[in-house]
């Protein structure tokens, strides 16, 4: 792109908003052109950021036309209008949360909205059976698990808004209403020496408020700091726990049940919501589960098993697989009260398939349950989910775009898509979690 067209300015009309947090507006030639922090319906000035063939990315200078719909934001490190046309705020926000100029109701709306083009436009699926976001139970300080990047002199802070060289800054933060009330209590007294060696520094809390620091390094070196608190401290080197002070896990109760969760495992950071979604699946699933067959669940992507432990006393046999070494430890801890239940260490592309006349017969009654990471399947694990034609699959996606791929490669292979519950887990920001009921 020229110098003299990165400086020219447009005028233009916002239209949608879209996956990953940008509303969307078309340039005089036609091109989509996404603009952060704008809100559909507003006609804003902008200035192109970064072009290409087919789209382009700006940032507004001016709101010429506001949407009936913007509020203010909460926070002062959601974005600010720039003096002297530099732009709104792009390259002066947090970049944590996209929607704190939009009413929460408008949120969850947005989001089933975005949901449904999705599973249009990459799944090719007509009218998909998309229902309304199941909101969060708190809007505000609702997350488990905060995640902090230092600056140079020490202070927790986070990567904000990259320059369109793509180069993202670390900058201290003063405040912040995602973490649960015990973490935000908390944050504002960690103070590092300037330029440790660390990647990232995390805070989790569990029942009964407990917490724990996570440090994340390179080196095995142990990092050395002064913290009189009484929370765990763990340091992690390449995947391998280190306990500077305290426990390496923490314990978190979901609908009465304790999980136990060590420093390196993934867990919902929503906690209240993990519980809507376990219920949600209880609700879907139990009717089916009903049979005089003796019926096996696998549980893909198991995770610590917060989904097993539920469905453990409902099916004949339930297997696990997990490629996380730390997970498949608590998973072992959290399913241990059960006989029925068999876990496998590695990713589901390599087990799967060696699985499959093996530890079941493809003429077994079988449901799936899978929670892939943002990616969504591999095909080689696909492949394999479709050999053994489960009679049910439950998808846990938390990225529409990957799960609009997988749905229509499994609706391909005979399967109908029954519903797809969209969860706010991340109310504020543009993540959509959602549930997918398929069946065969």
């Amino acid at each position: 792109m020229s110098s003299s067209d990165n400086n020219k300015d447009y005028e233009i009309t916002l239209e949608k908003l879209t996956y990953g947090g940008d509303a969307m507006g078309r340039l005089p030639d036609g091109r989509a052109v996404f603009v952060p922090f704008g809100l559909p319906g507003e006609t804003v000035r902008i200035r192109l950021t970064q072009e290409k063939q087919n789209f382009a990315r700006g940032e507004i200078l001016d709101i010429l036309k506001s949407s009936p719909d913007r509020i203010q934001p909460k926070c002062k490190h959601f974005h600010s209008l720039l003096p002297s046309g530099e732009g709104l705020g792009m390259r002066d926000s947090c970049g944590g949360c996209h929607y704190q100029n939009l009413p929460y109701e408008k949120q969850l709306q947005a989001k089933a909205d975005i949901l449904r083009d999705q599973l249009q436009r990459i799944g090719k699926i007509e009218n998909p059976p998309v229902q309304p976001t199941i909101p969060s139970l708190e809007q505000w300080n609702y997350r488990n698990h905060i995640q902090f990047h230092l600056t140079d002199d020490g202070k927790v802070g986070y990567v904000f808004s990259p320059l369109p060289s793509g180069e993202g800054r670390v900058r201290a933060i003063e405040e912040c209403h995602l973490p649960e009330p015990a973490i935000d209590s908390f944050w504002r007294d960690l103070q590092f020496e300037s330029r440790m060696n660390l990647e990232r520094v995390s805070l989790r809390t569990g029942d009964d408020d407990e917490l724990m620091l996570i440090l994340e390094s390179e080196t095995e070196e142990t990092p050395e700091l002064e913290i009189e608190a009484d929370i765990s401290i763990v340091h992690i080197y390449e995947d391998h726990p280190v306990v500077i002070a305290g426990s390496d896990h923490l314990t978190i109760q979901i609908l009465g049940k304790d999980f136990h969760i060590s420093a390196p495992s993934f867990f919902q950071v929503n906690t209240k919501m993990a519980e809507k979604m376990v219920e949600h699946l209880i609700s879907n699933l139990q009717s089916l589960i009903l049979t005089d067959q003796p019926i096996t669940l696998l549980d893909l992507y198991c995770g610590v098993g917060l989904f097993s432990k539920f469905f453990a006393p409902k099916y004949a046999k339930v297997i696990g697989i997990e490629s996380s070494p730390s997970a498949c430890e608590d998973f072992a801890i959290n399913l241990d009260e059960f006989d029925n239940v068999e876990l496998y260490e590695g990713t589901a592309e390599e087990i799967l398939p060696a699985l499959v006349g093996h530890a079941f017969s493809v003429t077994d009654p079988i449901h799936i349950i899978l929670d892939p990471p943002r990616a969504g399947l591999d095909k080689h694990a696909l492949d394999a989910i479709l050999q053994i034609q489960a009679q049910v699959i439950a998808y846990i996606s938390c990225d529409p775009s990957t799960l609009a791929r997988d749905a229509a490669r499994l609706i391909k292979g005979g399967y109908t898509l029954k519903q797809v519950t969209p969860f706010d887990l991340f109310p504020q920001t543009y993540h959509i979690e959602s549930i997918s009921i398929f069946e065969r």
